[in-house]
């Protein structure tokens, strides 16, 4: 795996690993805030398993997840370069707890939809990929 590969896969991982900042302040009822804090501990470990995946592939590069970052979840996530140095930025939609560790899940599995698509593939021929790669429910989330 490449080097570049390498620095943005760490990053995404900083990124991802940050403390999600949920305040039950913001909630009133302690159901939905541990609704939201279910949702974010999943995004962990979905990107988790992803970026694994990812990394296991030489056949991605830098570049493909830098490409997937600019569309992947409306192109919220960006990621840049300055040489060995990676910064990943994420500009929020509606509330940044619940959101950046999906945007992360999402540029990987756009990486990985564009690795796994062939010219003759079809969107039924990638999910089944993405099962039996990573499971029926990663697959469910991040390939419908």
């Amino acid at each position: 795996m490449s080097n570049r590969k390498q620095n943005i896969l760490r990053a995404l991982q900083e990124f991802v690993n940050q403390r999600p900042g949920l305040s039950f302040a913001d909630y009133g009822d302690s159901k939905y805030y541990r609704q939201d804090y279910r949702q974010i501990l999943q995004a962990k470990q979905d990107f988790e398993q992803l970026l694994v995946t990812v990394d296991l592939r030489d056949n991605i590069t830098a570049d493909d997840i830098i490409k997937s970052s600019e569309s992947a979840f409306s192109g919220r996530l960006s990621i840049t370069e300055n040489g060995d140095s990676v910064t990943i930025d994420y500009c929020t939609g509606q509330y940044t707890p619940t959101e950046y560790r999906k945007a992360a899940c999402a540029v990987l599995a756009s990486a990985l939809w564009g690795f796994w698509r062939e010219p003759e593939s079809t969107g039924d021929t990638i999910r089944k990929s993405a099962r039996d790669n990573l499971g029926r429910g990663i697959a469910l989330r991040w390939f419908n």
